[in-house]
């Protein structure tokens, strides 16, 4: 028996008419969900996401919690990165941390190549698991953006301002585009392994890259995200863009080869469009407005999708990621409230 898979998330990533409007949330799957946190208590993340049967689990978990209309895959942005030879440990309460940090452009052409097949078997066999067998809504892959492991790969680990990342690209132009060269062919060959796997859409976390201002992301950034983006389009896959404190950004991202351009919560919907945002757009509800009161977020939610439906091509999600403190009842609650009212707003 063949599962028919609801394609609605697919069709308003590509600007198609819905329904009603999707829905999914970064981070859906996770620390706010008392199965996960039971699971935790025996596995690390890195264990959790080495066994392919347990990670689809934690995977699907929010699909059928929630009636989400699309999965993402269950993993970290730094998973790649010991492919080719970064030294990465995830430390709990601080974030992943790095032995060998990046100094100089030695270092940059010490790094070496990925083959998933060999090097991330167990993330392309999770995929294979939920695709294959499990989901009846499409698996969102995804990785970590050049800048953002960059600035890991340069700190050593978690920064508030980055400012060994912004020195070195400043004083080592060289190795840093070095460097980004290398995280392209690396990102390029990651993602089009996960497609090949199953994934039937694509987001590329650019986390900090909110950090550069809009003339240096241009010049040490863009060249890059264009080079990924188009080397995924034939994949012929939805490709979304995200970041955090991006807003200034936004334009920049419109520019690329991608369909999808994902908010945080400081940009409303409607000054993006007037901004002149053409493509579809995710977003972008705060996730701290997820622990007010219900009448809160309904109001909240709601305006929000009146901006996201004054134009085709609108996907619900969060401005960031679901905390560890929200109750999973409320994402349950907040997904039927979009399903229901984009279906009324959409159906008259």
């Amino acid at each position: 028996m063949s599962r028919q898979i609801n394609e609605t998330f697919l069709k308003a990533a590509r600007g198609e008419a819905t329904d009603y409007v999707p829905v999914w949330y970064m981070r859906q799957a996770g620390r706010s969900q008392p199965e996960y946190r039971a699971i935790k208590e025996k596995y690390s993340l890195f264990e959790i996401t080495h066994q392919p049967e347990l990670c689809a689990y934690v995977t699907k978990l929010p699909v059928d919690q929630y009636n989400v209309d699309a999965a993402i895959l269950y993993k970290d942005i730094m998973t790649p990165l010991p492919a080719l030879g970064v030294d990465v440990e995830i430390k709990s309460g601080i974030g992943p941390v790095i032995d060998n940090p990046i100094r100089s452009l030695a270092d940059v052409e010490k790094l070496g190549e990925i083959n998933p097949e060999q090097d991330v078997a167990y993330v392309l066999d999770t995929i294979k698991i939920l695709t294959q067998e499990q989901l009846s809504v499409p698996l969102i892959g995804f990785a970590g953006a050049p800048f953002t492991l960059a600035s890991y790969m340069i700190e050593g680990g978690p920064s508030k301002n980055y400012n060994k990342t912004k020195a070195f690209m400043y004083a080592e132009p060289k190795a840093w585009f070095a460097l980004m060269d290398k995280l392209a062919e690396m990102t390029i060959t990651y993602v089009k392994s996960q497609v090949k796997a199953g994934a039937r859409a694509v987001q590329i976390f650019d986390s900090w890259v909110g950090a550069l201002n809009v003339e240096d992301y241009r010049y040490f950034i863009k060249p890059t995200m264009e080079r990924i983006f188009t080397g995924l389009r034939e994949e012929n896959v939805p490709l979304i863009m995200f970041g955090v404190g991006a807003s200034h950004l936004a334009l920049e991202w419109n520019d690329l080869p991608i369909d999808v351009v994902g908010l945080d919560w400081r940009l409303p919907i409607s000054q993006a469009r007037e901004m002149g945002i053409t493509k579809t757009v995710q977003g972008n509800l705060d996730p701290a407005i997820l622990l007010a009161p219900w009448e809160v977020i309904e109001e909240r939610a709601k305006a929000i999708l009146d901006q996201g439906m004054a134009t085709p091509g609108y996907i619900f999600n969060l401005g960031h990621g679901v905390f560890p403190s929200v109750d999973p009842a409320v994402l349950k609650r907040l997904t039927t409230f979009v399903h229901e009212y984009s279906a009324s707003k959409l159906n008259k």
